[in-house]
Formats: structure tokens, C-alpha cells, sequence
């Protein structure tokens, strides 16, 4: 069957069922390049939501902006109040380091997920990436050094 005759419905019902090769095929149709996991459910679950957006548009920014309202104000993550850095639940952080992607998941209880581990903090999560003390809002490009804003 043509994927144009099929539902959105039916398309993401199956992506549980195909292949991991088909899977990659499709994310390389929607995606410039591949994650550094190759977590089979991370995969689906951004697949489906491509293929659902392809199909119905993507959120619009004032629903963007009223979830982002939404999960600060039910987030626990403790921000410098001299800082105007807010973290919202579901952040994912990107860097490459060490010739690899790493990504970490701002989790609603103020804790960050690393590769299936969870972290007390952003910077826990840095130094556990690199091996050396770091601050995690540096590491991540959130805070410029004064070295690295000159």
C-alpha cells in the first residue's frame, strides 16, 4: 500500500512493527542526521511525531509559548535568580564532545536524564560527560565565560 493512501494513524501504529533499517529510512526522510543512541523508542516517537506534523502542521507558537508557561511553572528546577536562564521539563541539552552528541533531558522534578541515568543537576551531568569539573550551564553553552564571550 502507498503511504499516501494510508491514515497518519495506521502509518504510526506500524513504526513499532518495521524493521530498524526502515525505521532509519524514514528518519533519514525527516532529519538531517542521525543521534548519537539509536534507542528504538526515542526513534519511533520522533518519527510519529513528524509524521503527524506532516500531516496536521506543527504547534503554533502561541500554544508553544502557553506549554512553556505550563512547564515552568510546574517545573522544580532552582534557577540563579541572578541568572535569565529557565529550564523547562523536557529541555534536551545537545553538545558534542569528544567526537560525539550528548543528550540530556531536563526532568520535571528538577533532575536531568543522561543515557538512562539521572542527575542531581546540569553540571553533575558535565562533569560525568567529561571526566573533569565543569559547569554544566557553561558546558552547554548556556552561560558565557568571560573567555569564550571575548
Amino acid at each position: 500500500m502507498k503511504a499516501q493512501n494510508r491514515t497518519v494513524s495506521t502509518r504510526v501504529a506500524e513504526l513499532p512493527k518495521l524493521a530498524m533499517k526502515e525505521l532509519w529510512s524514514l528518519w533519514d526522510q525527516y532529519f538531517p542526521r542521525r543521534p548519537s543512541h539509536h534507542n528504538r523508542s526515542y526513534v519511533e516517537g520522533r518519527v510519529a511525531y513528524k509524521i503527524q506534523e506532516e500531516a496536521f502542521g506543527g504547534i503554533k507558537p502561541e500554544v508553544r509559548q502557553q506549554l512553556l508557561r505550563i512547564g515552568e511553572s510546574q517545573s522544580r528546577m532552582k534557577v540563579r535568580k541572578t541568572s535569565d536562564i529557565r529550564i523547562v521539563p523536557g529541555t534536551v541539552f545537545m553538545r558534542e564532545f569528544d567526537n560525539r552528541e550528548h543528550r540530556v533531558t531536563a526532568l520535571a522534578d528538577g533532575a536531568f536524564e543522561y543515557e538512562g541515568q539521572r542527575f542531581k543537576s546540569l553540571s553533575a551531568t558535565a562533569r560525568h560527560i567529561t571526566g573533569t569539573q565543569w559547569s554544566g550551564p557553561v558546558f552547554f553553552g548556556l552561560v558565557k565565560t568571560e573567555r569564550r564571550a571575548k
